[in-house]
């Protein structure tokens, strides 16, 4: 993989503006998302991990009961890059 360019803070504001559902922290995305049923949040799970697969870019998941959390950083840059934008507009089709 190339290496990314982090972005800077009125880059990551402006992503923001079209991914209203997430939220900056640190140096990270972070969305939770609520699913109906466990099965269906292990499910939505599934799904994001063969995006993430497929784009060698793999967010960290944190699962409670319904409630799957999402948390983007490029740990190889140290920060956000445009790979965590792109994750993130691919999560949200997911959802």
């Amino acid at each position: 993989m190339a290496q990314q360019t982090l972005l800077s803070d009125t880059e990551i504001a402006e992503a923001l503006t079209e991914l209203p559902e997430w939220s900056r922290s640190g140096d990270a995305l972070t969305r939770t998302v609520e699913a109906a049923t466990f099965p269906a949040g292990i499910e939505l799970v599934r799904r994001v991990a063969d995006v993430a697969e497929e784009a060698n870019h793999h967010p960290d998941i944190d699962i409670r009961w319904r409630k799957v959390t999402f948390t983007l950083s490029t740990h190889s840059a140290g920060g956000l890059t445009a790979l965590d934008v792109a994750l993130a507009h691919e999560i949200n089709r997911l959802c």
